[in-house]
């Protein structure tokens, strides 16, 4: 079976109570590894990132490690709630590498009328300096990341319509068609009530890993992973029957929404696929599968 190992018993990444837009909560960060460094990019709130705190105000942060451990971070937010789309702020940022361009889809959350939130596209060369291009899906959605490499031609998006994980395609990162869905919820299970991806794929010899997140009846957040093939992302080739890591620590059970293991970050390094984590939508983990241990069993496969 395949399983995420902890690399620390504790939190790598944690609030800091002397910046007031990080001092409540860091979580769900996006994250590149480049140059042989870690890069973060972590959403931050000023109180608890959930509505029954209050109104609290989102913002992302920058801080970078070369062990995972050890973080150095930017004093100042890199992207503030200043758009009308983001009066409440960026969320969930996924980030992606094509060509000499990064790319990061976000949920620009405006609470302006119920269901205001859009997945939004910045781009940047240097992970620190964000061109915004706006909205992308024009209708309630979220858990979104581009693939990192064209297919055929084509940019092809991950996103979530409630409560499956859909694919859509586009040429220019503006028009997107062919809207698929291509995984649901599964019934009486971990995974029963949603599902949405954890970071954006990455490379597998046999087509493109993809980890993301799935709910139960009890609302607790645990991770799976399946296996797209790699010319046509569609068609699942594997979902494995258990999650690869559930909330188990105490920072994982208990925090501003208890029991919640959420990812926005997958990362390959030469051995091994990186996770980095929410534990309770409070502090920041990371856990780690060697390359040579992630091999899905016959039963899990399609």
């Amino acid at each position: 079976m395949i399983t995420l190992h902890r690399i620390s018993k504790d939190p790598v990444f944690l609030p800091d109570p002397e910046h007031e837009w990080e001092r409540a909560a860091v979580f769900n960060a996006g994250a590149v590894y480049e140059n042989g460094r870690f890069h973060m990019i972590y959403r931050a709130t000023n109180i608890g990132g959930h509505a029954r705190y209050g109104e609290y105000i989102n913002q992302l942060g920058y801080a970078t490690s070369d062990d995972l451990i050890h973080w150095e971070r930017r004093q100042e937010p890199i992207v503030k709630n200043d758009v009308p789309q983001e009066l409440r702020g960026p969320e969930d940022p996924r980030i992606v590498k094509i060509d000499d361009t990064f790319y990061m889809t976000y949920t620009g959350f405006g609470n302006r009328f119920p269901g205001d939130y859009r997945i939004c596209l910045a781009t940047s060369r240097d992970l620190i300096h964000w061109d915004r291009k706006g909205v992308l899906l024009d209708e309630e959605n979220k858990n979104s990341a581009f693939f990192p490499k064209q297919i055929r031609g084509e940019y092809i998006l991950l996103h979530r319509r409630h409560p499956d994980i859909w694919i859509a395609y586009t040429q220019d990162m503006k028009q997107f068609y062919k809207h698929t869905k291509i995984m649901t919820p599964i019934s009486d299970d971990w995974q029963s009530v949603r599902i949405g991806i954890a970071g954006p794929p990455v490379k597998h010899p046999e087509g493109w890993l993809l980890f993301y997140h799935a709910v139960d009846e009890t609302n607790a957040y645990r991770l799976g992973v399946a296996l797209l093939d790699y010319d046509d992302p569609t068609k699942i080739l594997a979902r494995q029957s258990r999650p690869v890591i559930e909330p188990e620590m105490d920072w994982e059970i208990h925090g501003f929404v208890p029991n919640v293991i959420f990812s926005c970050a997958t990362m390959e390094t030469e051995d091994q696929y990186v996770v980095i984590y929410a534990g309770a939508d409070t502090v920041i983990g990371a856990a780690v599968v060697d390359k040579t241990d992630l091999i899905f069993e016959e039963k899990d496969r399609i």
